[in-house]
């Protein structure tokens, strides 16, 4: 299975783009489900939802739909994974809430944190088996063989980057894949549209992925000008 959508859906720049102008903030998502079978919650880096915040979405969001979560700024650049127990009770009481509709839990290493083998296996132990969880790491120096092996180990899936000067690479790690595309730019993060020609090539990784029986999720975060509204529409019908 393979799930197509972008990194948040509320942006004062995607009018006319998604929504039609005026529409509320609150309104918002109504309109994005339309279009899209999964989102990547943002928001939750810089402000943990209260538990009744989940339990409201999952009533909101269509059968079927898949909401993955980005894990709080205070465990990921605050305590860069150290004493993570916290956290984590607070993250498990969000997904059960969020029920059906959760999708993956996103951590996000910070660019300057190096290699650490030790805190994120110690980290990854500390989740519950049924949270899924997918690590993007930043710093070159966790791309290693030894790296992935510990990802595997622990069923956590590497997550796959595209974007300036981040070093793209194709491993999948988990049952799931899990795919960031940060924008097409050399020099910026989050700028630029994808070309036809990189979208097919794309669809063709994710296609070979689903192939050997993963679930594929792809999130566009190139929101500049609502490039990731139309490159997960184009991406989506490449999918068919």
């Amino acid at each position: 299975m393979v799930h197509v959508g972008t990194s948040g859906w509320s942006y004062d720049h995607w009018e006319h783009h998604l929504y039609p102008p005026g529409t509320h903030p609150r309104a918002r998502l109504d309109h994005y489900v339309r279009s899209f079978g999964t989102v990547e919650l943002n928001a939750s880096f810089y402000r943990w939802p209260r538990d009744a915040g989940f339990a409201s979405w999952r009533r909101r969001l269509p059968d079927g739909f898949r909401m993955s979560v980005k894990a709080p700024r205070g465990l990921t650049h605050g305590k860069r994974l150290y004493s993570p127990e916290v956290w984590v009770e607070r993250i498990a009481r969000g997904w059960h809430e969020l029920g059906e509709r959760r999708g993956v839990l996103l951590v996000q290493l910070p660019p300057d944190q190096p290699r650490d083998d030790a805190r994120l296996g110690w980290f990854l132990d500390r989740l519950p088996h049924w949270l899924p969880v997918a690590v993007e790491m930043r710093h070159p120096s966790w791309h290693d063989d030894a790296v992935f092996g510990l990802l595997e180990h622990h069923g956590a899936a590497y997550c796959v980057m595209s974007g300036a000067h981040l070093p793209c690479v194709l491993r999948a790690t988990a049952p799931v894949v899990y795919v960031r595309l940060h924008g097409p730019d050399h020099d910026h993060l989050y700028a630029g549209s994808y070309s036809d020609g990189d979208l097919r090539w794309w669809a063709d990784r994710i296609r070979e992925w689903e192939g050997s029986g993963h679930e594929v999720y792809a999130y566009f975060n190139n929101d500049g000008g609502g490039h990731a509204v139309h490159d997960a529409r184009r991406l989506q019908a490449l999918l068919g």
